[in-house]
């Protein structure tokens, strides 16, 4: 945060149109937003303020079985929810994990952390695509 220097940076993001989602749409989608408007006056700097890009998803147990991205129909069937925000590097922000309908063990956290660090991998290359000459991560 230090290379921003004296700013202050708000992201706000409404999500139009979704399925269940909507909060790691935002986070997901809030990340191209700062990077586009940083892009302008840092485009030729070595000094980008964002130094890894930030990607989230939404796993779950529906119906015994770990699932990706639930979608409102799954969300609302999960006897497990829990979103889960990385780093495109692939190191956490967050992991909120709630028992809706039953309790869970460490293997289906684990399948569906794994299964959550695949989603944010594809995320990150999306937005990487998306952003093409504005990607603001160094190699």
């Amino acid at each position: 945060l230090t290379r921003l220097g004296e700013r202050m940076v708000t992201v706000d993001c409404d999500v139009l149109q979704a399925d269940g989602g909507t909060r790691t749409a935002s986070i997901t989608g809030g990340f191209l937003a700062l990077a586009d408007a940083l892009y302008p006056e840092f485009r030729n700097s070595s000094a980008h303020p964002l130094i890894d890009s930030v990607a989230a998803i939404s796993v779950g147990i529906v119906d015994g079985r770990p699932v990706l991205d639930l979608d409102y129909e799954n969300d609302f069937a999960a006897s497990v929810d829990m979103n889960v925000v990385m780093t495109g590097g692939g190191r956490f922000v967050e992991v909120q994990g709630t028992g809706e309908e039953s309790i869970f063990d460490e293997r289906e956290l684990d399948a569906m952390l794994k299964l959550a660090r695949t989603g944010i991998a594809q995320l990150t290359t999306i937005q990487k695509e998306l952003l093409g000459k504005q990607w603001p991560i160094a190699a």
